[in-house]
């Protein structure tokens, strides 16, 4: 399949999935929620690969969420059909039957982070920009993002996060429990590659199947959570605070929330 926002690779047993809108430090638009979901369903059946590195091209992983295409008049973002591109995405992300690695550096945020965190291995740069950062344009996480981070933080620590939406360095993160390892600036692709073949020398089949066993016995919860989050988004998208929200991110000014 021929996919113009991002680069399906493989390479005997190793596939790479690489964000490809560098210009827009990997911005996703509906175009990029649909081919993301369509690449990770078309590894779903490709049981010749056994690992899996996804990663940006350029100067990020992922800003998160086009806000560009949000607020154009001319080609608006249908949520709707986009939530269902992101339920895709993520459930085909968590179910996938391949050991997946997230290779992180610039800013890996929103829906970005989400993705990141649905991953079995992450390793970012020293420099990296992890966040949650919903919150500041008055929305929720999305693509899971309350699942995994639960998985990864819990529930008390997970609320703390998505609340904040605070912009993290990846040691801030890793002391979080949030990624597994800090790799020095321009070496997280190297990084990741050399994990990758290690994992290959190992009894990978083992490891896959075992997977399999921990995230088939979550997916029930996954599916429920991004429902929950489709709905809430669709009503956040209507409230005052998220049109202020927006509005001071294209203004480039602190929003003046009111909790309406």
């Amino acid at each position: 399949m021929a996919y113009e926002t991002i680069r399906l690779e493989r390479e005997g047993k190793l596939a790479r999935v690489v964000l490809n809108r560098p210009d827009a430090m990997n911005a996703m638009n509906s175009i990029m929620m649909k081919e993301l979901a369509d690449a990770f369903e078309e590894l779903k059946e490709d049981r010749s690969v056994q690992v899996v590195i996804l990663k940006g091209e350029g100067r990020a992983f992922s800003a998160g969420g086009d806000i560009k295409q949000m607020i154009d008049p001319e080609n608006p973002m249908d949520l709707s059909v986009v939530m269902k591109d992101v339920t895709r995405l993520a459930i085909a992300l968590y179910t996938l039957p391949q050991i997946t690695i997230a290779s992180v550096h610039g800013a890996a945020a929103g829906l970005g982070f989400s993705m990141v965190l649905a991953c079995d291995v992450i390793i970012a740069e020293q420099s990296s920009k992890l966040a949650m950062n919903f919150i500041g344009i008055g929305l929720v996480p999305d693509g899971g993002g309350h699942f995994f981070l639960k998985e990864r933080i819990g529930v008390p620590k997970a609320k703390q996060m998505i609340w904040a939406g605070d912009v993290m360095k990846a040691e801030q993160a890793a002391g979080w429990g949030l990624i597994d390892e800090v790799a020095q600036d321009g070496t997280a692709h190297k990084e990741s590659e050399g994990m990758a073949q290690k994992l290959l020398s190992t009894p990978i089949s083992a490891m896959i199947a075992s997977k399999g066993i921990l995230h088939t016995s979550r997916l029930e919860e996954l599916r429920s959570v991004l429902e929950l989050e489709a709905d809430a988004q669709q009503a956040m998208k209507q409230t005052a605070d998220h049109k202020e929200g927006i509005k001071a991110f294209v203004e480039k000014r602190k929003p003046a929330f009111t909790g309406q």
